[in-house]
C-alpha cells in the first residue's frame, strides 16, 4: 500500500529535522523508529495520529506550506489533518452550497462565514492540540485539525503501523490520538527512549466509539 501523504511528509520533515539538529549541535546519533498501534481488541488501528514530542523536537519543527482543508459533497476533505505548529491552512468551498465554517476549540477558536470559492486569508493554527472543525449550516460535516510541535508525526496505515526513518537520539513523549476517541479525549502518552539502533514501541487506544 502505498504511503499518505501525511506519512509521506511526516518522513520528509524527519529528514529534514536530523538534518537541522546536526547543523544546530543537537546529538547527530539517529535510529529508525517504528510504532504499532491496535485497538482495544488487539486489532491494527488505521488512522491514528502519531507523533513525537520533546524540547529537541519542538526546536525542530517548521510550519508546513500549502495546506488545504476543503469542503467537498458537503463533507470536510480531508476528514482528520496533522499540521505543526504555525501552519497556515486554506479552506476552499468546491461545492455549490455555501458553508459556514468554525472551531470552538481551545486549540483554534475561529469562524469563516458563509462562503463559496476560496476565503482570502488561510486560519494559522498556532498552538499545539486537537481543534474540531464544523459547518453552522450542516450538521453532519465534522473534521479534525491535530496541531504538533514536532517534525515526527504521522498517521497509521491500514496495518496499524508508523515508521520514521531517522530520530534523533533521546528521550520522547510518543503522544497517540484518533478520531474514534471520546469527544475531547486527549493523546494517550507514553514516554520512548529513541536509540541509536532500531526502537520500537506499541500502542493500545481503548474506548473507541465504532
Amino acid at each position: 500500500m502505498p504511503a499518505s501523504p501525511t506519512c509521506v511528509r511526516g518522513a520528509a520533515n524527519a529528514l529534514l529535522a536530523v538534518l537541522l539538529a546536526a547543523a544546530s549541535g543537537l546529538p547527530a546519533l539517529a535510529g529508525p523508529v517504528a510504532v504499532q498501534v491496535v485497538d482495544g481488541a488487539g486489532k491494527p488501528l488505521a488512522g491514528a495520529v502519531v507523533f513525537l514530542e520533546s524540547r529537541e523536537a519542538s526546536t525542530a519543527a517548521r510550519p508546513l506550506p500549502g495546506q488545504q482543508i476543503a469542503q467537498a459533497g458537503r463533507q470536510f476533505i480531508p476528514r482528520v489533518t496533522v499540521v505543526t505548529k504555525g501552519t497556515a491552512v486554506g479552506f476552499p468551498n468546491r461545492d455549490t452550497v455555501r458553508h459556514h465554517v468554525y472551531s470552538f476549540s481551545p486549540t483554534k477558536k475561529f469562524e469563516i462565514k458563509l462562503y463559496v470559492g476560496t476565503p482570502t486569508e488561510p486560519v494559522v493554527f498556532d498552538h499545539p492540540g486537537i481543534a474540531v472543525l464544523g459547518c453552522n449550516i450542516h450538521d453532519q460535516m465534522a473534521a479534525w485539525v491535530v496541531v504538533v510541535d514536532s517534525p515526527w508525526y504521522g498517521q497509521t496505515g491500514a496495518d496499524g503501523s508508523l515508521a520514521w526513518p531517522a530520530v534523533p537520539a533521546g528521550s520522547y513523549q510518543l503522544r497517540t490520538w484518533h478520531p474514534a476517541l471520546a469527544a475531547g479525549a486527549p493523546a494517550a502518552t507514553q514516554v520512548l527512549k529513541v536509540l541509536a539502533t532500531v526502537t520500537q514501541a506499541a500502542v493500545g487506544l481503548t474506548g473507541l466509539t465504532p
